[in-house]
């Protein structure tokens, strides 16, 4: 008691006395002395010390420099030129627009047809003739067989602005022995989760899906669950005719809700824990029956179920939304993250062939290339985050907008054929889904899986 009316009296002292300063610092006749004769911090002295000024100040500094009429060419397999159809796009091409008069150079947009992009572009950097001075890349074409024989030119160094880079791409996607290769700006990348039939789950009586994230508990065991409810045989003939999943054949979804690769830099990694994890995993969703079982048909065939409306999942990726909207109108699709894999604390999307724009190292000055590309698109956005149009368009319930946001906040590589087309990966992916176990699979693949990898690492 006697501790509580001295903590009282303390409390009633410190405001009188701050009572006390604010009236005094507030007098018409403050001669600037007294408790206030020190001024107060300016306002933008006092910003200083915000996280946005710090944030700020991760931007490069203005540079002056003259390219002499220098024309930029900027090779991709599809047309990157500033389209000026939204708020954001307008400030880019106004960026670049001024961009150009004050250093003087020109821009020219390179297409070359995605099936011999990646020869063409290699044959040029081979020949010490790139044909563009800012290229898109995806790793598999350029790690490591190609950084290692010195053909670009690292830009770490360069890419600090997190206003505008995607650090990920910088130092994961396309880093090789602690530099980074690629820079890109916008978007992650797709989100990855779960499509899932409303219509259906609530004409089987289901508990939402939406519950089990709102509890955070989407997790593998409760999608299992999930999947084993809606596989059922509703008109009572002895078949199922409404099931949970259109496929078992989720490994690299799987994989990447895990947090884990099945490659750890020039290491098979199968004997990892998370991923044995994993693969048990998909063993249970073909062995247990809880998956829909295949007819024979080809990559397409899971999206083929979902959509005539008997199949509650289908695992996919957010821009599916829009032929499912288009071949689905009469029933209400519904979106959530993948679920967590139990070694994860968050939940990922998946990414197999990362891309992003690099510098041949023939090429002089990147430091100048990266930064007109970090002014073009350091702008004050109207959207509340990079992806807020897409997603506003693909979906109108403002769960999935949430959930397919979240799910894309986060994306894990996950390596595998496009890296390493030698890896016995559907060798590997088939003989879970037949039952052999997980343990058989593993001792069985370690070395093909190796071999594969050593074949790109070591050539």
């Amino acid at each position: 008691m006697r501790k509580s009316k001295i903590l009282l009296l303390s409390f009633i002292l410190i405001l009188l006395f701050t009572s006390a300063c604010s009236n005094n610092g507030g007098s018409k006749n403050n001669n600037n002395t007294g408790v206030n004769s020190t001024p107060a911090p300016s306002e933008s002295a006092a910003n200083e010390s915000t996280p946005e000024a710090i944030k700020e100040e991760s931007g490069t500094p203005e540079m002056d420099f003259d390219m002499g009429g220098k024309t930029i060419k900027w090779v991709s397999w599809y047309d990157e030129s500033i389209k000026e159809d939204n708020p954001d796009n307008i400030q880019r091409k106004q960026n670049l627009d001024e961009l150009m008069k004050k250093h003087n150079f020109k821009i020219e947009y390179v297409t070359v047809d995605y099936a011999e992009y990646a020869s063409k572009v290699t044959a040029s950097l081979l020949a010490g003739e790139p044909i563009g001075d800012i290229i898109r890349m995806a790793r598999p074409w350029m790690i490591p067989s190609l950084v290692k024989q010195d053909l670009f030119h690292p830009v770490d160094e360069y890419t600090k602005n997190d206003k505008v880079f995607i650090q990920q791409y910088t130092n994961d996607y396309s880093q090789y022995e602690g530099r980074g290769y690629g820079f890109r700006s916008g978007i992650n990348g797709a989100a990855s989760g779960i499509f899932y039939n409303r219509t259906l789950m609530n004409k089987l009586g289901m508990k939402p899906l939406q519950d089990y994230v709102n509890d955070n508990d989407w997790n593998w065991d409760t999608f299992s669950q999930v999947a084993k409810e809606a596989n059922k045989d509703t008109d009572n003939n002895g078949k199922l005719d409404t099931w949970g999943l259109s496929t078992a054949s989720i490994l690299v979804q799987a994989l990447a809700s895990n947090d884990v690769n099945l490659v750890a830099d020039d290491k098979q990694n199968l004997e990892d824990p998370k991923t044995k994890e994993t693969l048990e995993f998909i063993s249970k969703l073909a062995t247990e029956n809880i998956a829909r079982p295949t007819e024979g048909g080809d990559w397409t065939e899971p999206g083929q179920f979902f959509r005539q409306g008997n199949t509650l999942m289908y695992a996919g990726s957010d821009y599916e939304m829009d032929s499912f909207k288009k071949d689905m109108p009469d029933l209400d699709i519904g979106f959530v993250p993948f679920p967590k894999g139990p070694s994860a604390l968050e939940y990922y999307s998946h990414l197999t062939i990362p891309n992003y724009l690099t510098i041949p190292n023939v090429v002089d000055h990147p430091e100048q290339l990266v930064y007109i590309y970090e002014k073009i698109n350091d702008i004050d956005s109207i959207y509340d985050y990079p992806k807020q149009a897409s997603l506003e368009t693909l979906f109108s319930n403002e769960d999935d907008i949430n959930n397919a946001k979240t799910a894309g906040e986060i994306i894990n590589r996950v390596d595998g054929k496009d890296g390493y087309p030698n890896m016995p990966y559907y060798e590997l992916v088939g003989e879970i889904l037949e039952g052999e176990s997980v343990s058989t699979v593993i001792d069985k693949y370690k070395v093909p899986f190796q071999s594969s990898i050593d074949e790109v690492w070591k050539k």
